[in-house]
Formats: C-alpha cells, structure tokens, sequence
C-alpha cells in the first residue's frame, strides 16, 4: 500500500471536511467534535489515519477519532 492509500478507505470520504475542523472546542462546535468523531468510530483506517496525524503533528482538526487536546496530550506523553 503506498503511503496515503489507506485514505482512499476512510469513513469521511464522503463527508464535508469542515465538520473535522470546528472552529472551537466550546459550545455547538463541541456537538461537532462529537459528530466527526462518530464518522471516526465507524472507519476502517481510524488507526492509519492518527498515525499520521501524529507523525505530521497535525495541530488542528479531528484525525483517527481524536481532537487536537488529545494529540498533544499523547505527545507529551510519549517518552523521547
């Protein structure tokens, strides 16, 4: 599998890419965290995608089922 095809198999696929993106993580843009990560729950390359998030850092949006808070916090967790 070359390196972004896992992609090709994502649950969001067919999802509009704003709702990974909520512009806050408080009020209705918390029910849209919610919502992607439903989208997330449900895909078969959940793993590959929060691997890459990881490797790249991405610092916003919700990739592999998680929220930017909680990509730092397994980061920061992660010894170097």
């Amino acid at each position: 599998m070359t390196t972004h095809e896992w992609t090709e198999r994502a649950a969001c696929l067919d999802t509009d890419p704003e709702l990974f993106f909520p512009i806050s993580a408080e009020g209705p843009s918390s029910q849209q965290f919610s919502r992607a990560k439903a989208v997330c729950g449900r895909c078969q390359v959940r793993e590959q995608c929060l691997a890459y998030a990881l490797e790249t850092r991405q610092a916003h949006g919700v990739w592999g089922g998680t929220d930017p808070h909680q990509r730092r916090a397994w980061i920061s967790s992660v010894p170097v």
